[in-house]
């Protein structure tokens, strides 16, 4: 399982063209579910993100949670993030989950980050037309994945 998290001053997804959801300071993260992952994975990246510390306390160093900072998180599917580029100018595939496989991986994701982090946890819709709007603070992006435990 993958999570691109950026730092956020706002964030918005529009959802089939109608439903809007946003907010403001915070994380939006991108998840991406492959074959190999469980539920394991999503326990342990929903725990990691949680806690992440990628805010800057008042000395300036990087040292606060979204949730020390009163931030909420906006998490959105992303299938492409299990792209492979390795061989050829197409990316493959390949190594995403099945849609049935990983929507049940996302909302257990999602439902453990909800159960850890104490403020707004909101969502895209799992396989719907989204468009994403940010503002990445600081420029702060960070990749983490559940295979790669570093």
């Amino acid at each position: 399982m993958r999570a691109l998290i950026q730092r956020v001053s706002s964030a918005s997804v529009l959802i089939n063209g109608k439903d809007r959801r946003s907010i403001e300071k915070g994380f939006m993260i991108l998840l991406g579910v492959g074959r190999e992952d469980g539920s394991e994975d999503a326990s342990w990246l929903a725990r990691k993100i949680s806690t992440l510390r990628i805010f800057e306390n008042e000395e300036g160093r990087v040292n606060l949670s979204a949730e020390d900072v009163d931030g909420d998180m906006l998490v959105i599917s992303q299938f492409t993030l299990m792209a492979s580029t390795k061989k050829g100018n197409r990316p493959s595939l390949d190594s995403a989950a099945p849609p049935e496989t990983a929507v049940y991986l996302y909302n257990s994701f999602v439902s453990e980050l909800d159960s850890r982090f104490h403020r707004t946890v909101l969502t895209g819709e799992f396989g719907a037309s989204m468009q994403v709007s940010l503002v990445n603070e600081g420029p702060f992006t960070i990749l983490i994945d559940s295979k790669v435990r570093e």
